[in-house]
């Protein structure tokens, strides 16, 4: 029987490793098997940092909204409850978007009631 030799299977695989850990810093991209812990451990915190980001822009938002509100003698909370009691549906990113964008309008989202 013949000998087999897996060089090149196991070469592809390291390399596909090598090359998504370009740019880390030191060994980690230079020697496999710290480049290969290093980026299992990046796969996950991209997971959970994207989850992270979402919560980071919705905080943005808010504090948006908040500082546009109060410049025009309103609270967040009030302007929030306001557009749910007159049944306005508009999310926090349209309406951070729309101060803006377009102040006059949202001087009038305020005044609705």
């Amino acid at each position: 029987m013949t000998r087999i030799k897996r060089g090149f299977v196991a070469k592809k695989r390291r390399k596909k490793i090598l090359k998504f850990a370009k740019g880390f810093v030191g060994s980690h991209s230079k020697l496999f098997t710290a480049a290969n812990q290093q980026t299992m451990k990046s796969i996950r915190y991209s997971y959970f940092d994207r989850r992270k980001n979402k919560n980071h822009f919705k905080k943005l938002w808010i504090k948006r909204i908040n500082a546009a509100s109060r410049s025009l003698n309103t609270k967040y909370s009030i302007l929030i409850k306001n557009l749910k009691l007159s049944s306005v549906i508009i999310n926090k990113k349209v309406l951070s978007k729309l101060y803006i964008i377009d102040t006059n309008s949202f001087i009038k989202l305020i005044k609705v009631k």
